[in-house]
């Protein structure tokens, strides 16, 4: 691919400025697409002459600055690592310088608990496919397990034909709410006994945790009519999720499950295990005391985990999993155990990745207080809806409303999802999520919307604003605007360091709030100052539009051209 133009014609007019010679190579720099690099190599140069430092510090200590006010690019002159007080060091410099995912459960309908994982993991998909890595989007479906126990006994206590075969998903969800506050006093009963040390193995034969226990032994041991059930279960969720991933902008290369683990590779890991005394036997089961192990904060661990499998399969350089907070120890556990396995297992250790984050707050799907994505699209819709229908002559200009309101509704959860770092906690306001103002997702349709309604209005063709003369831009607020959109690949390179959709979000906030402020300052439909700055304007916008819709897609969004309210 060749290098834009404007890039390339930067890189020489600073060649000629220095006499002709070229720029140096740095590690990480990208001088063909980001402009900024461009002044970064030579801003390095310069400080490797003046400090005499390796240039391979400084380059890396050039960051992009989130306040314009700071400047363009900053210097942490700490990272340099130089003797003496930063601040006298800083003085002096200045004086000669200028610049894995989703991963529900099945027969659970899909709720906003299911979000993060969800979003967050498909926008580090989004993240690493745009820098050119080959992504493999897993979802490790919770298909196993003794909760499918639970729901086979609750389906034959509270199972309703007729109500599965009108709403399956809804149905199910009923049941295993049901049955979970049955369960529950046994379950509190038997982690009570658990921790006084008490021999639990009678209370796991008896009452419903003997049902359920049974019941998933069944399955295990291959029996056919308690597999069928499973299997009709498996298959209902998961043409749900399909659907529901679609409406999202999600789909997955790899959809498989605890249930495709095979033993064989559990029964090869195990015998490592066994036999370099890392594991031992509990009663047929294979367990390992981390804490014996050098890991102090972890427990007793029992895996069924694909991550070998999938190294088999894929023979992958990187696994991420975006899994909860909570689940952190058990994904430390399986860190340290691979670690322990020495060898090959040690390698695919330091591959593997958590990336957390916290809770959608007040919903638990044993409670039943959950909120459904179907109702949230639903509800939000509504609101959408409302703020169209107030300028109806432009709502009918929309070419498919409904359309437009699912978009508007997706936006609306998964931005406000996407607006505070990973790892907090947060509530869930339907109310906030659904307003114009401020940092919300339908703010930000809302401007990109209005800049392709500026570019309607101008009616420029795509050759005429390339031709463009940008000298035509001396305000204060178009040169701001020029190096906010300057910084964009800036923030998505710092975004490899965070793997935090809201270093995204933040600065396309950044960018949209400046064009706000920007607007009646400089007009182009009817510009006083003549046509050529008009053209320079619409370019500008332009320019401003593509930077807001390449973030969007990076964060999973679907930009939109109208909404009927301007």
């Amino acid at each position: 691919m060749a290098a834009p133009a404007v890039h390339t014609e930067l890189a020489g007019l600073l060649a000629d400025l220095r006499g002709g010679k070229p720029l140096l190579d740095y590690s990480g720099a990208v001088a063909s697409i980001n402009p900024v690099d461009i002044f970064r190599c030579v801003i390095t140069e310069e400080l490797a002459k003046i400090t005499e430092l390796d240039a391979s510090l400084i380059y890396p200590a050039l960051e992009w600055t989130s306040v314009l006010d700071r400047g363009d690019l900053i210097l942490a002159v700490p990272r340099l690592r130089v003797p003496g007080s930063p601040t006298e060091k800083a003085t002096s410099l200045a004086a000669v310088i200028v610049i894995e995912f989703s991963s529900p459960n099945i027969a659970k309908q899909f709720h906003a608990g299911h979000l993060r994982s969800t979003i967050i993991g498909g926008f580090l998909s989004n993240l690493y496919e745009g820098a050119g890595w080959e992504t493999i989007r897993m979802n490790y479906l919770g298909d196993w397990g003794r909760q499918y126990g639970l729901l086979a006994v609750g389906w034959k206590k509270y199972g309703d034909q007729k109500a599965f075969d009108t709403n399956p998903i809804a149905h199910l969800f009923d049941v295993y709410v049901k049955i979970s506050a049955d369960f529950q006093p046994e379950e509190d009963e038997f982690k009570a006994a658990g921790k006084r040390g008490q021999d639990t193995a009678i209370l796991e034969s008896r009452g419903l945790l003997g049902e359920v226990k049974a019941y998933f032994k069944r399955m295990e041991d291959g029996d056919e009519e308690a597999l069928a059930l499973w299997r009709k279960f498996r298959e209902i969720s998961i043409e749900k999720y399909k659907t529901t991933y679609a409406r999202l902008n999600i789909h997955f290369t790899d959809s498989s499950g605890e249930s495709t683990v095979k033993r064989e590779t559990m029964e090869m890991a195990e015998q490592i295990l066994l036999e370099k005394g890392i594991a031992e036997r509990d009663n047929g089961t294979v367990l390992i005391d981390i804490k014996k192990h050098g890991a102090k904060k972890l427990d007793v661990a029992l895996i069924r985990n694909p991550a070998i499998q999938k190294q088999q399969t894929y023979n992958m350089d990187k696994m991420i999993y975006v899994v909860m907070s909570e689940q952190e120890t058990h994904l430390k556990g399986l860190f340290k155990i691979l670690e322990l396995m020495g060898g090959d297992y040690t390698t695919l250790a330091m591959k593997l990745q958590h990336v957390t984050y916290g809770k959608i707050m007040g919903m638990s799907t044993r409670r039943g207080n959950v909120k459904f994505l179907d109702d949230i699209l639903a509800d939000v819709g509504e609101a959408m809806h409302d703020v169209m229908r107030r300028n109806e002559n432009k709502y009918q200009q929309v070419d498919d409303p409904e359309k437009v309101v699912e978009i508007l509704g997706i936006s609306a959860v998964m931005v406000q999802d996407m607006s505070r770092k990973r790892i907090n906690n947060y509530p869930f306001n339907i109310e906030r999520m659904t307003s114009f103002e401020g940092g919300t997702g339908p703010y930000l349709q809302y401007a990109h919307a209005r800049l392709c309604s500026i570019q309607r209005k101008v009616a420029l063709t795509h050759d005429k604003l390339l031709q463009a003369d940008f000298s035509f831009l001396n305000e204060p607020h178009a040169i701001d605007l020029v190096r906010l959109l300057a910084q964009y690949l800036d923030v998505v390179g710092y975004t490899f360091k965070t793997l935090e959709p809201t270093t995204i979000l933040t600065y396309l906030f950044r960018l949209t709030h400046q064009l706000s402020s920007s607007y009646d300052v400089l007009r182009v439909v009817g510009a006083p100052e003549g046509m050529a700055t008009a053209i320079a304007r619409a370019a500008l916008y332009e320019a401003a539009r593509q930077t807001i819709r390449c973030g969007m897609v990076l964060l999973g969004l679907s930009p939109v051209e109208r909404i009927g309210k301007i």
